[in-house]
């Protein structure tokens, strides 16, 4: 080949475009996120469990409901009082390492914040947490895993000086492989983070987040103990005249799950009446849990082992409500006294027993049915989720991942659906705040939509005719500190505008200017509104228009003049709506 033939091969190559290698980048992040989230969450869970092992005197179980029943009396208040004040001094030095700039919450360097998590103050509030669940407290520990591995995440986007969209999105990875290796559930996970924090499941989001979330899968099993967080045996399938009652079952989950919400904020605020020490108020809350645990040990921990009863073998109605009583308490003043962990889990807690008593139940009624008070049991668990978190596609995912049931997903279809829509429907609290913000930005979008411009309309002074000359027209202006006038016909259609430049710079020219009227001078140089018109529509003509004033006209045939809309009233109903 000669040479200018390969040199203009070689300049024919440089033309084409170079392969955008983005999202190989993107893939390769995802897995190293998905993989150091699940190490950060196995390390933690081994954590819980050899401070359980010292607090039992054993290593052969570790389970807090094992542990609680094998502690004397007076171990089962002190053990979780001391744990609370440890808890309560580690959130008092993490408090002490508040930096401005960086997120406390991984939700809030997702959805608001710069995907910039606090080392040092996530790392004193997961040892606070971690007292907290050790020692009994009935939390969940799914907050501070999350936690962890979105610090992780945060820490891998300031090594590689990610921007804030991508920082952001390497938080969300790592928050969806800390869900993961929590439940063992990649896709739940994913849609988690991606339904509830992201607010979108597209590709270009949910992509990475899902195959940080398989990595994290991946890693777990090969740490071995891999298996369905409750996994289930066969039982037989539901009929569809008994979707009925799972329907039913979803009503009584939707109405339930405000209720149980909103017990957990009263727990807060009267805890934060006694204006105490956090170390003093956690040691109190640790204490009545303690108390509670003398009558039902079953209140310690986040209720992991008892539902997993429950699911396996029958229970007394009598004893599931008893149980179910003593761990909404325990959970109300645990969360309530300030515990770092999370609700989810007691949660599905409250679901499982609430289901199982409703198919008990059922299976008092004449007539027969086939679904068993499991079942019921399974379908209770994701309609409460969906219920709380308002995010029923991603309950009926969880459950079916972490039970591994095929027979429950239509049940679960049916009653998470209807919980979800119930508790929308009341309108009370839910599970994460990052939810009420989007619900509260949606309802300002839908009032803002539901606006016109013919609402914000007044009618203005300024108004001339065509045949208004220069003189009477400055005489108006002299009135009124505007840059425009409008001009209307006789008939009230709008024909234009004449601006004070345009009037003072013909008046100042010849002497012989001032015989002629505003129609000599007309200009469309204002862009102009329709009575129809959306907020947002305005919002973008006063973007494009320096001005405070614009036009309105009707949206037939002639454009009659109607009016004008002013910058500031548009602004003002945009505060109105997100006020209300």
């Amino acid at each position: 080949m000669r040479l200018s033939e390969a040199w203009n091969l070689a300049r024919r190559a440089s033309r084409q475009r170079v392969p955008d290698f983005g999202f190989y980048r993107t893939f390769v992040l995802s897995v190293v996120v998905g993989i150091t989230g699940a190490l950060a969450t196995a390390l933690f869970r081994l954590a819980i469990e050899a401070i359980d092992a010292q607090i039992g005197g054993t290593a052969a179980t570790t389970d807090l409901v094992d542990v609680a029943r094998a502690l004397p009396w007076y171990w089962r208040i002190a053990v979780p009082a001391i744990g609370g004040v440890i808890a309560g001094a580690m959130l008092v030095f993490a408090h002490r390492h508040r930096r401005p700039g960086r997120d406390e919450d991984y939700m809030d360097a997702v959805t608001v914040g710069a995907g910039n998590i606090g080392v040092a103050q996530t790392i004193l509030t997961t040892a606070s947490s971690l007292a907290s669940i050790a020692s009994g407290s009935s939390i969940g520990r799914e907050g501070p895993m999350v936690q962890l591995a979105a610090l992780c995440a945060s820490l891998v986007g300031k090594i590689l000086r990610m921007t804030v969209a991508n920082a952001r999105l390497t938080v969300a990875c790592g928050a969806a492989a800390g869900i993961t290796a929590a439940y063992n559930a990649p896709v739940a996970g994913a849609l988690f983070v991606s339904e509830l924090v992201l607010g979108s499941i597209a590709m270009a989001r949910f992509g990475p987040v899902l195959i940080a979330a398989v990595a994290s899968n991946m890693t777990m099993r090969a740490l071995g103990g891999y298996h369905p967080t409750y996994a289930m045996p066969d039982y037989p399938s539901t009929s569809a005249a008994e979707l009925v009652l799972f329907a039913a079952l979803g009503i009584v989950c939707g109405l339930s799950a405000p209720v149980f919400l909103t017990a957990v904020q009263k727990g807060k605020s009267s805890f934060s009446r006694l204006r105490a020490p956090l170390p003093l108020q956690l040691a109190l809350g640790g204490a009545v849990v303690g108390v509670i645990s003398l009558v039902c040990p079953e209140v310690w921990g986040n209720g992991y082992s008892v539902v997993s009863s429950i699911l396996h073998q029958p229970w007394p109605w009598r004893v599931l409500l008893v149980v179910l009583v003593a761990k909404v308490a325990a959970t109300v003043i645990s969360a309530g006294s300030g515990a770092v962990g999370g609700v989810f889990t007691p949660t599905l807690f409250v679901g499982a027993v609430l289901g199982c008593l409703f198919g008990e139940s059922i299976s008092l009624l004449p007539f027969s049915t086939s679904a068993e008070p499991t079942a019921y049991a399974i379908a209770g668990m994701g309609a409460i989720l969906a219920a709380a978190t308002q995010a029923p596609l991603m309950a009926v995912v969880m459950m079916f991942e972490m039970t591994g049931s095929y027979q429950s997903v239509l049940p679960l279809i049916v009653s998470a659906v209807v919980a979800s829509a119930v508790a929308n429907a009341i309108g009370g609290p839910v599970m994460y705040g990052v939810t009420v913000r989007r619900n509260l930005k949606e309802g300002m979008r839908k009032r803002l939509a539901a606006g016109t411009v013919r609402d914000l309309v007044e009618k203005p002074a300024t108004v001339v005719h065509t045949d208004t000359s220069l003189a009477e027209a400055l005489c108006v202006f002299e009135r009124h500190p505007v840059r425009y006038l409008y001009v209307v016909s006789r008939d009230g259609d709008f024909l234009g505008v004449i601006a004070l430049r345009t009037v003072a710079r013909s008046l100042a020219t010849e002497t012989g200017n001032a015989s002629l009227n505003v129609g000599d001078l007309l200009s469309d140089e204002v862009i102009t509104l329709h009575g129809n018109d959306t907020y947002d529509a305005a919002l973008e003509a006063f973007l494009a228009f320096p001005g405070e004033r614009l036009p309105v006209v009707d949206d037939g045939l002639k454009p009659h003049f109607v009016g004008i809309v002013r910058k500031s009233t548009l602004l003002r109903a945009y505060a109105d709506a997100a006020a209300d």
